[in-house]
């Protein structure tokens, strides 16, 4: 079925937020999404910054319910539609936003994005040698279909019912996630772990209870680091559409990894590459960037490759869990030590296995651990079980997204 196509100029209202400039900027202080913020179909809120706003540029740069955020720069294209996930929020220059006019359904228009992004016509638009960017009056100039408004409404029905579906089990892991942390935080921080009332303490630690640096533990062989593969161990020509996923500085997230651009390797890369083969439990640190962030390899990722500008934390003994120190590292005190201890003025921040060895670690005597990781690992399991659900529904909604969106499948 053939629809007819619009340029976005024809068929929506859309422009830049507002350039960043300390010095001139005034009025009142505000939130605002950088393209760091903005996902595939998807916002990540953890880490915004606010900027000066004068009331008569409110109107102008502010976000309403329904719009479409998209990145100019880094990786142009990428959106999601804006939902008051939070209030006052502005754009800042490397964003668009988008509202569609009375012809188009919003929703339909973002997997219209969404459609030509995987087909590689946006890039088509796409200005920039190395960095690349989607300016003003390119993105003018991308065609979008418009189909009836019904037909629009029935196909953003039915993708919309999978993310949907997503986001319910994507809450559900916070919740299921902020349940171990506190588990974590009572035991292990307020040190009301069971039988505390009896327990006798030396230096703040319980006795039968260790605190050890990581560089201590790495002498003694129970922890080993291991930076990612550098120079010609991993090529940009190594690098395919499908086989083994890498994970990378920009798919590290708070304890877990954010799927999205992923790039993988074929598996005689990955053999070659044995020792980068990532196992379930270890911990994944990015060395440049977000360094408080890291991830839990969990059995799905068993396999996966890591990047080259990540360091990886293996535990070779019973007494050292790894799942306890993924719950103290997403402490905002230890990421707030973590910026401080790399950060750098000059450059943006980085991380070495130098600064990982001063990170200390508390390791309970073994029947708290068992304990505690029987009761944690019921609710990583669910969260394992709910991860896989995503997978399937991402990949349902993959293969329905070109077929509806070309008519392929009549609605």
């Amino acid at each position: 079925m053939s629809w007819k196509s619009a340029p976005l100029e024809d068929v929506a209202d859309f422009r830049l937020g507002k350039m960043l400039d300390a010095k001139k900027n005034r009025g009142e202080l505000m939130p605002y999404l950088a393209n760091v913020n903005v996902r595939w179909g998807e916002f990540d809120l953890t880490d915004l910054r606010e900027m000066r706003f004068e009331e008569h540029e409110v109107e102008k740069f502010e976000l309403r319910s329904g719009d479409i955020v998209m990145c100019e720069g880094g990786e142009p294209g990428r959106c999601a539609i804006w939902k008051n996930q939070c209030e006052n929020m502005m754009i800042q220059k490397a964003i668009h936003r988008i509202r569609p006019h009375d012809c188009l359904d919003n929703r339909f228009l973002f997997y219209s994005f969404v459609d030509l992004g995987k087909r590689g016509v946006l890039s088509g638009f796409f200005t920039g040698s190395t960095i690349k960017h989607l300016p003003r009056e390119k993105l003018a100039l991308v065609h979008v279909p418009v189909p009836p408004i019904d037909v629009q409404q029935r196909i953003a029905d039915v993708l919309s019912g999978y993310d949907d579906l997503i986001e319910n089990n994507r809450r559900r892991m916070e919740l299921l996630e902020a349940s171990a942390r506190q588990l974590h935080e009572e035991w292990f921080v307020r040190l009301r772990f069971p039988g505390h009332e009896h327990a006798h303490f030396a230096n703040g630690v319980p006795n039968g209870w260790e605190q050890q640096t990581i560089a201590e533990l790495v002498e003694a062989g129970e922890l080993e680091l291991q930076t990612g593969p550098f120079g010609t161990q991993l090529k940009a020509s190594d690098y395919t559409d499908v086989g083994a996923p890498v994970i990378n500085v920009r798919n590290i997230g708070l304890g877990s990894v954010r799927p999205d651009k992923l790039e993988f390797v074929p598996e005689e890369v990955a053999e070659r590459l044995h020792k980068h083969v990532l196992a379930s439990g270890d911990i994944v640190f990015g060395r440049k960037g977000a360094v408080d962030r890291h991830v839990l390899i969990r059995s799905m990722q068993h396999g996966w490759v890591q990047g080259s500008d990540c360091i990886r934390m293996r535990s070779n003994s019973e007494r050292i869990s790894t799942t306890l120190m993924s719950l103290a590292f997403r402490d905002e005190r230890h990421k707030e030590w973590m910026l401080t201890q790399c950060s750098n003025k000059a450059t943006m921040a980085s991380l070495n296995q130098e600064v990982l060895g001063r990170i200390e670690v508390l390791i309970p005597s073994s029947n708290i651990r068992k304990i505690f990781l029987e009761m944690a690992s019921t609710i990583f399991a669910q969260m394992d079980n709910l991860e896989s659900q995503n997978e399937r529904l991402v990949a349902g909604r993959s293969h329905l997204l070109p077929r509806l969106m070309s008519g392929e499948i009549p609605v």
